[in-house]
């Protein structure tokens, strides 16, 4: 059995496609021999690599491609070697682009990461001793104690690995010396892009692995274990909704709300934005005395459309009124003004809060659970903003699943349908839209305007002395322009 070095925790192998597919199209448009950029044969030693080309080649094509600066070229450049579509053919443990005359190459589309080759411990091997063979045993201080682990764990089929390793190298002696030191760098390149040198953060790190500073050797103590075993856990347990219910559920959100969002059907009694005509936001003011029907229809779709809209919580606060419990919302409410109050002001409202709705004998005294209720208690040692979130919970459930239900069926909610409105629709001929259409004029942006007094400030500056009144009537006549 193969001992895999990648330690993915749970999570499967998931390149970012949506990323590297864009990257790998700008890869392509590189390399074009028109618009991409100019390669050259250049010497590396005694030896002429072909297709080379400059850091700072690459760095001043993707400027002009992309309209970068300089420091976002270079971070583009720097993920596109970390990822292996570009390698350097010097310093090739450093992944990053030098904006110099340092010597890159273009990774073969046979190693890039969209091709889905995992990395497995037996081509590593086979890469390893290979390179052994080669280097006559001078390999790397982590390759070589990779090679010594991998011989232990593939013991059972190393005399394969070295015959495979054998082979590669005796077939790649028969090939040009540029083309094999080519084909070295390339896997080189891959290799320290899948398996790089400790103490290197690397692109192909999923999982856990992200969340750890690469830097920093974490020793593999109980501790590591139990989160492992935790997170694994947590994996197996987690909830999987099926993809039909997911999506039958987006397309009866869809079907519900389809009739009432304005870009999609038409506004009664007309579109605002094309006729100019502002009723229909009249009619939609959070506060009116009577809503229209449409707004009345939302308020059955579920319980927050109903606590969301003004008009729907005053219609829902007067029947918990006839009720006799208007507590609840009332707390509800002083729940939600306590999340968006002032710092300052933050321990004052908790206090009042409980002393109002929880504590023994309140005035407006609230329902709740004896757990909720020592949770709640413990928080207020401290208080912060979510200090009433477990209580404020417990009665929204309560509301949500008995009184909500109630009010549905209730002669208040029928009353609020009976009196709603019903706009008619508002018709409009072509030439009075065209007409509406001409007399818009495009408006200013904030931005040109300082701009532009900005530049009349320094030119009235420097034309030597100013006169003040002349100056303020000139602003006063813009400001009644603007407005």
């Amino acid at each position: 059995m193969t001992i895999r070095t990648i330690h993915d925790h749970g999570q499967h192998y998931r390149p970012r496609m949506a990323c590297l597919k864009k990257v790998e199209a700008l890869v392509v448009e590189m390399q074009d021999p028109k618009s991409g950029l100019k390669f050259e044969e250049q010497k590396l030693v005694t030896t002429t690599v072909p297709h080379a080309i400059a850091g700072q080649d690459i760095h001043a094509w993707i400027v002009n491609r992309l309209k970068l600066d300089a420091e976002e070229a270079k971070a583009f450049g720097t993920m596109m070697v970390a990822y292996g579509y570009i390698y350097p053919l010097q310093d090739h443990k450093r992944l990053i682009l030098k904006v110099d005359a340092s010597l890159y190459r273009f990774q073969t589309p046979y190693f890039w990461p969209v091709q889905h080759w995992r990395a497995e411990d037996t081509d590593y091997a086979i890469y390893l001793a290979k390179r052994n063979i080669r280097k006559k045993g001078v390999l790397e201080l982590y390759e070589q104690e990779h090679y010594n682990n991998l011989h232990k764990w593939m013991n059972h089929k190393w005399d394969f690995i070295v015959m495979q390793a054998k082979e590669q190298y005796r077939a790649g002696k028969e090939r040009k010396k540029s083309d094999r030191v080519v084909l070295d760098c390339q896997e080189r390149a891959y290799w320290v892009v899948h398996r790089p040198p400790p103490r290197t953060a690397s692109a192909m790190d999923y999982g856990l692995d992200r969340l750890i500073d690469p830097n920093a050797e974490e020793n593999k103590t109980v501790d590591y274990y139990r989160r492992i075993i935790i997170f694994n856990s947590q994996a197996i347990m987690r909830p999987k909704v099926k993809s039909t219910v997911s999506l039958g559920a987006l397309v009866k959100f869809s079907s519900t709300f389809k009739n009432h969002d304005p870009f999609l059907a038409p506004c009664l009694p007309s579109n605002p934005w094309l006729t100019d005509d502002i009723t229909y936001w009249e009619l939609n003011l959070p506060r009116v005395e009577v809503p229209t029907k449409m707004r009345v229809e939302r308020w059955t779709f579920n319980f927050m459309e109903l606590l969301n809209d003004p008009c729907g919580r005053a219609d829902f606060r007067l029947f918990l009124k006839k009720e006799f419990s208007g507590e609840n919302l009332a707390f509800w409410e002083a729940c939600e003004d306590l999340k968006w109050g002032s710092a300052e002001a933050m321990k004052e409202k908790a206090e009042h809060i409980y002393k109002m709705f929880l504590a023994p004998g309140a005035p407006r005294w609230v329902n709740i659970d004896g757990k909720t209720m020592d949770i709640t208690v413990k928080g207020l040692v401290h208080p912060h903003r979510y200090v009433l979130d477990a209580a404020q919970t417990h009665i929204f459930m309560l509301m949500k699943k008995d009184t909500f239900g109630r009010y549905m069926k209730s002669p208040v909610f029928k009353d609020a349908q009976k009196k709603a409105l019903s706009p008619q629709p508002h018709t409009f001929t072509d030439a009075q839209l065209e007409q509406n259409a001409r007399n818009r004029k495009p408006g200013i942006h904030p931005i040109i305007l300082h701009q532009q007094e900005e530049e009349e400030k320094a030119k009235l500056a420097a034309s030597g002395p100013v006169d003040i009144k002349q100056i303020m009537s000139k602003l006063d006549r813009r400001t009644d322009l603007k407005k």
